[in-house]
Order: structure tokens, then C-alpha cells, then sequence
């Protein structure tokens, strides 16, 4: 399935992807109210990979509801709303708005890399409903909050990208979200550890070809995310 952020809010079916080859479709990251875009430097290269910086900008629960409700309703593929976990009664509120949606099969709750785990807790908690859930956590956390996951209901786990920080060109630090191949052996050592617990993971993370699927499933990931490899108009093995 391709990642949050990767793919727009709903399956494009003129678009350069063959959507058959995938087996949900999740949307980009949706808050409960609008975000705007993050000022200055959006993303910067680095050997292996890059930084982007955005803000998870959106127009809000709403204004994407009401947007793309009739799209998710026919849309091929399963589709699972990204929520932004920003407070437990914001959870709450937006899955029950969710719930009764024609092809919205279930929601993957976003929790951020400064999050606390009685706090992902109750995120976790506020997200159970009718829907599946599926806890998206951050990779370089992801070792600490899995102890949250295992025991819950939730559907499986899947890895949110790490968090880093480089110099623009005036040497100011950009905070931001790493993407690219050089994440790949940190994501399968991730996916490796969690799995233990025998908690379904999703793996994700610096995959960009069929081998790092490969990789990710020996690992023991039950499913594997596609980010920033579906820019290049493609999936892993093809041109």
C-alpha cells in the first residue's frame, strides 16, 4: 500500500500508478481543523535520502469529507483516512465522523515522535470504534511504543518516517521527516524488533525496489508501505 502523504487524499484513476498492484490505499495526513503550510525551507538532499519539512498542511476533517466522500465511495481500493492525533476527544470526534463512510475501511492514527506513551495510550483508545485501526508509529520510537500497541485492538502497526534536522544555506537547523534508501536499515531493524511481540507490522521506510520488499517481508512485516518511490511515477521493479 503506498504510506500517508505519498498519494493525495484519494485514489487517482488516471494517474501514473497502477492502483491494482496495491492493496489499500491510505489518504494524507487529515487533521480535525485546517493546518497551513510550514514557512521557508520545504525539503533538503542529503547522500541517501532527503528532508522534507511541511506541516502536514490540509483544509481540515470537514472541507476533506466533503470533498472526497463520493471518490472514497467508489474507490477501487479499500481506503484508510490518516489521522492526525493532536488531542484524545479530536481522535474520538473524527473517527465517529468517519465510521459511516461508503469506502472508508478504517483509519491509521498518526502519533509524532515527541509523543509520551500514556499519551499514545489514550490516543490508541480514542481511536477504537467501529473501523480497524491501524497505529502508525514513529521509527525511532517505534521499539519504546509497540509495549503500548501490544495487548490493544488495533489492527497492526505501521512506521511513521524519523525525524532529523539539517542546515539550509543560510546554516539555519530545518526540523522535518527523512525519506529515501538510507532509511532502509533502520526500518528493517525496527520492523525485526516489533515483531516479536507478535503484533502485526506494516513495514515501511527507504523502500524503493522489489528486494527492499522482499527484505521488509523477511523481516516480518505482514505488509509494506511505498513513500517517496511512487514520485517517480512507479512502483518498486518497474521503470
Amino acid at each position: 500500500m503506498n504510506a500517508a502523504g505519498s498519494l493525495g487524499y484519494t485514489p487517482d484513476l488516471r494517474g501514473p500508478i497502477e492502483l491494482t498492484q496495491l492493496g489499500a490505499f491510505v489518504t494524507n495526513p487529515v487533521s480535525l481543523k485546517a493546518r497551513t503550510p510550514a514557512h521557508g525551507t520545504r525539503m533538503l538532499s542529503f547522500p541517501g535520502g532527503f528532508l522534507l519539512h511541511t506541516g502536514h498542511p490540509n483544509r481540515g476533517l470537514e472541507a476533506v469529507i466533503r470533498r472526497y466522500r463520493t471518490r472514497w465511495a467508489r474507490s477501487p481500493l479499500p481506503v484508510l483516512v490518516h489521522i492526525l492525533a493532536q488531542g484524545v476527544e479530536e481522535v474520538a470526534e473524527m473517527v465517529q465522523r468517519l465510521e459511516n463512510l461508503e469506502g472508508v475501511m478504517g483509519v491509521e492514527i498518526g502519533l509524532s515522535s515527541e509523543v509520551d506513551a500514556n499519551t499514545a495510550a489514550m490516543y490508541i483508545q480514542a481511536a477504537m470504534g467501529e473501523l480497524p485501526v491501524v497505529a502508525r508509529l514513529p521509527i525511532e520510537r517505534a521499539r519504546e511504543l509497540i509495549y503500548t500497541i501490544a495487548g490493544t485492538e488495533v489492527a497492526a502497526v505501521s512506521l511513521g518516517p524519523a525525524r532529523g534536522a539539517l542546515p539550509n544555506t543560510q546554516g539555519q537547523l530545518i526540523h522535518g521527516r527523512i525519506y529515501g534508501p538510507g532509511v532502509l536499515p533502520q526500518a528493517l531493524a525496527t520492523v525485526k524488533a516489533i515483531t516479536q511481540l507478535d503484533v502485526p507490522v506494516i513495514g515501511a521506510g527507504g523502500v524503493y525496489t522489489s528486494q527492499d520488499i522482499q527484505a521488509m517481508q523477511a523481516a516480518g512485516a505482514m505488509a509494506v508501505q511505498l513513500d517517496t518511490v511512487l514520485w517517480r511515477n512507479g512502483l518498486p521493479g518497474e521503470s
